[in-house]
């Protein structure tokens, strides 16, 4: 999926996705709800900072973070990604508007 980033447009990343047969779906910048990647770090937030959890350092922090990822589960990504054909539609459907996602 790509948004018309810089990142995205970029010759070397172009080449990348077309030299590895990878196959993009373009939509709109500033797409949250078609971006499944804000739910991941929704996510995490809510994890690191589950019962208002606090931190008094980066390092504890940072911790917190990578405890998190690590016990991050693979069936949200599952979930996640599955949805991208229901939230495309929903879009569709809404002529471009907010969706629940």
């Amino acid at each position: 999926m790509k948004d018309n980033a810089a990142l995205h447009n970029a010759l070397l990343t172009k080449d990348f996705f077309q030299e590895n047969n990878v196959a993009l779906l373009d939509h709109p910048a500033c797409s949250p709800d078609l971006n499944p990647i804000e739910n991941i770090w929704g996510w995490m937030a809510r994890e690191v900072y589950k019962n208002g959890r606090q931190f008094q350092t980066v390092d504890a922090l940072r911790e917190a973070i990578f405890t998190t990822w690590s016990n991050f589960p693979t069936s949200l990504l599952e979930t996640v990604a599955s949805s991208m054909p229901k939230r495309v539609f929903e879009v569709i459907n809404k002529n471009g508007g907010v969706t629940h996602y």
